[in-house]
């Protein structure tokens, strides 16, 4: 089968980020599909592009992986300026991600799957499948534009009419839906009369190849030695620093947390880091440790010496649908998870027994859940076991991979 996918934040090797298609294209790669991806030039969180992509509109990365082809395309280096400087990122993706389809990639494909947020991607997807009459799977990570409005990143009234009717023009052209929590399915169907047949549930995914890889060989008191942590309760966060990641609660916790030995530790890039830096430095706090983009290897690394991973969200009630990707990640490497998200990842984390909810936004409460689990009475290998036990059972990548690939073979018999 010939796999086409669009994906605006397809990482490089070594950039640091969600690499959910990363590890789903080499399955699929390694199953004997081949596999074309479009994908940008600029890192979603650092916001930067890599060396070799400097000056150049589109180029290919033939064999990136086994049987996977990339084609990067140019996107505006305003991505993390502000909110005008991202949403002219996201059409400048729109135009160079068309051009690639339309010139750069060549031949038939089977079936097309594109990934969203952004909900632009749309405009891409539409246009290549009717191009090169190829049937469309539509993948949602985030629910946007609700995600956008709740945030106060898009607030005109006749931006958000647009960005309804537009979702709803792509739900209907999409021959497929893969939403990535439960509670997607349920708004689409309830929400925004999407048929339920036409849903598939293929959710983020724990990565247990690197940690298992790393488990074996890595030494995370000799690490903590040489990052100079060895005393202290570390509370590690990974990913991007944006407006929806609201760290600014973290900073709020650990400037209640002075008097512990508790350490903070914000792994990432992004739009709001200059924000929280200089906050840090204006309150005179000597227990947050920013640590900038690193590759997903070294991320692992910082997690496996770390005493807890955090995952938090603004609080907003779109959040409550979502499963923070990050969370898989501390689960893969057995580490327990204070969580400052409601709804379906709380409801993960107590399912799993893996974690502890914190209010969002209450730093009141993040300090008094950290002092819980930093108390001693609490068995955080157990948790750590538990969270990793439940992502291996329900949420192991490669398992989930197949099963894309068996939702895509359907899709691709009824167009032949």
């Amino acid at each position: 089968m010939k796999i086409l996918l669009v994906h605006q934040y397809f990482l490089e090797k070594g950039d640091g980020g969600g690499s959910r298609f990363n590890e789903m294209t080499k399955t699929w790669g390694k199953e004997g599909h081949q596999v074309t991806v479009i994908s940008g030039i600029v890192n979603y969180v650092s916001g930067k592009e890599n060396e070799h992509s400097k000056g150049k509109f589109t180029y290919k990365q033939p064999n990136f992986y086994e049987n996977v082809d990339v084609v990067r395309c140019h996107v505006s280096k305003s991505y993390n300026s502000n909110f005008i400087g991202r949403l002219w990122a996201y059409f400048t993706f729109v135009f160079s991600s068309v051009w690639a389809g339309m010139f750069s990639v060549k031949g038939k494909f089977d079936v097309m799957v594109v990934t969203s947020p952004p909900l632009f991607v749309g405009i891409t997807a539409y246009i290549i499948s009717r191009l090169k009459r190829v049937p469309l799977v539509f993948e949602i990570r985030d629910l946007w534009p609700e995600s956008a409005i709740d945030t106060g990143v898009l607030n005109n009234k006749t931006a958000i009419k647009m960005a309804y009717w537009f979702e709803a023009f792509i739900y209907r052209k999409a021959k497929l839906i893969n939403v990535l929590t439960p509670a997607f399915r349920e708004k689409l169907i309830k929400n925004k009369n999407v048929p339920a047949e036409k849903i598939i549930y293929i959710s983020n995914a724990a990565d247990f190849t690197l940690a298992e890889r790393l488990e074996g060989s890595f030494d995370p008191k000799k690490f903590r030695q040489e990052e100079g942590i060895d005393d202290r309760f570390v509370v590690t966060y990974v990913g991007a620093h944006g407006v929806a990641n609201h760290l600014i609660q973290l900073i709020d916790a650990a400037e209640q947390l002075q008097d512990t030995n508790v350490l903070i530790q914000l792994i990432g890039d992004g739009m709001r880091k200059e924000f929280l830096v200089e906050e840090v430095q204006k309150r005179g706090l000597t227990n947050v440790k920013f640590v900038p983009v690193v590759p997903k290897e070294e991320v692992f690394k910082y997690v496996l010496a770390s005493d807890m991973g955090a995952s938090v969200l603004k609080n907003v009630d779109t959040f409550k649908t979502i499963y923070s990707n990050k969370t898989f990640d501390y689960m893969s490497c057995k580490k327990p998870i204070l969580l400052a998200i409601d709804g379906v990842s709380r409801q993960l984390i107590e399912e799993a027994d893996c974690g502890i909810f914190a209010e969002p936004e209450n730093a009141a409460d993040i300090v008094a859940k950290i002092k819980i689990y930093m108390s001693g009475d609490i068995d955080l290998k157990e948790k750590g076991e538990n969270g990793y036990k439940h992502a291996k059972k329900y949420f192991d990548r490669n398992t989930l991979a197949l099963n894309y690939l068996s939702e895509m073979k359907k899709i691709a018999r009824k167009n032949s």
